[in-house]
């Protein structure tokens, strides 16, 4: 394969991850190196089936997301196959635990949540760092969501999942950290989206909607556009919403 476009999607295995896996691997000439909990494991199998485009190909890694070193493990497997670059990296994998405001919440889904969301991503990025610097155009994007919003978090009601906004909003910030300590990357954050997945769908719920509003097809086709087109002066260091384009507030 002559210079594939190497992009690391973590949680590939469900979801927006899952979603974004496919759709790169339906591109010519890309390597899609996808995170899902245990490579190894029957369930994980049929992203190996899925169509792939002229030179690209999938490779699967075992990152579990409250292991310190797994993703240092992964980058050393992807290594040892030949890979010597990463171009794009999509911190996507997280959780969300059940939906509870500040005065209920329990504090072991506060801890736990955080370490998903936002400590895992640390490792993550240590982890893959040398081998994005080796890209001639690096870019890092953290899937986030619209409840990380300090600003809006009163717009948006999002004092009701209280462990799950923590998180995230942690995870904006180390996002503004890349964007400002790597200064020839693309690094920045979206909203996906309120997007037909299992934690999108019990966000459409509390809101009174029978599911969400947005396809897996939509956020990850947009999220993907917005990737190609974005550049250091126009998208690095911001929080997008992908649906509309517009820039949220942090």
């Amino acid at each position: 394969m002559a210079n594939p476009t190497v992009v690391f999607v973590t949680g590939a295995g469900r979801g927006i991850g899952r979603a974004l896996t496919e759709a790169y691997l339906h591109r010519p000439n890309h390597l899609v190196i996808g995170s899902v909990r245990d490579s190894a494991d029957p369930k994980y199998q049929d992203l190996k089936r899925f169509p792939a485009a002229n030179g690209s190909r999938l490779q699967l890694v075992s990152i579990e997301n409250t292991s310190h070193e797994d993703p240092k493990q992964a980058v050393k497997s992807i290594e040892a196959a030949g890979i010597s670059h990463i171009d794009i990296v999509i911190a996507n994998a997280g959780v969300s635990p059940t939906p509870s405001p500040a005065e209920a919440v329990d504090i072991k889904d506060v801890v736990d949540c955080f370490n998903v969301n936002t400590v895992s991503t640390i490792v993550l990025y240590q982890a893959v760092k040398p081998l994005l610097e080796k890209s001639s155009s690096p870019r890092w994007l953290t899937v986030s969501s619209a409840a990380a919003s300090i600003d809006r978090l009163e717009v948006h009601n999002a004092s009701f999942v209280c462990a799950y906004g923590i998180s995230k909003a942690g995870v904006d910030w180390f996002t503004v950290a890349v964007h400002a300590s790597n200064p020839k990357w693309v690094a920045f954050a979206i909203h996906p989206g309120l997007v037909q997945t299992e934690m999108g769908n019990m966000g459409a719920r509390m809101m009174g909607l029978e599911e969400a509003p947005n396809t897996l097809e939509e956020s990850s086709s947009k999220t993907i556009a917005l990737l190609d087109k974005a550049t250091r002066e126009s998208t690095s260091g911001k929080f997008i919403n992908v649906i509309d384009g517009t820039e949220f507030p942090w």
